[in-house]
């Protein structure tokens, strides 16, 4: 039994620690990187989703606006728009002019 406690002791001496210390030095960078790693996941993972919903709203936007511009520049909606200005829609086609040179 005095021998297993010699045998842990020399395992766990101060020797063994310093033999092993850039072992356990590249364990912790390791162990470093990997929680910098998830952190840096999440953040990308949140910035993507925000962006997303903002790729969604302006798409949004978009489509209402298009679709108010097409309503508006419809013929009837342009003589409805200009009538308070006296302008009204030729009763006669336009007349082409020609080139003189």
């Amino acid at each position: 039994m005095a021998t297993q406690g010699k045998n842990w002791k020399r395992w766990l001496g101060y020797q063994w620690l310093v033999d092993n210390m850039a072992y356990f030095l590249f364990l912790a960078a390791l162990a470093i990187v990997y929680i910098y790693n998830g952190h840096y996941a999440d953040k990308v993972s949140r910035n993507i989703s925000r962006t997303s919903g903002e790729l969604k709203e302006l798409e949004y936007e978009y489509k209402t606006v298009k679709g108010e511009i097409l309503l508006r520049s419809k013929e009837s909606e342009v003589e409805k728009a200009v009538a308070p200005l006296g302008l009204k829609p030729l009763q006669t086609p336009p007349i082409p002019v020609k080139d003189t040179l």
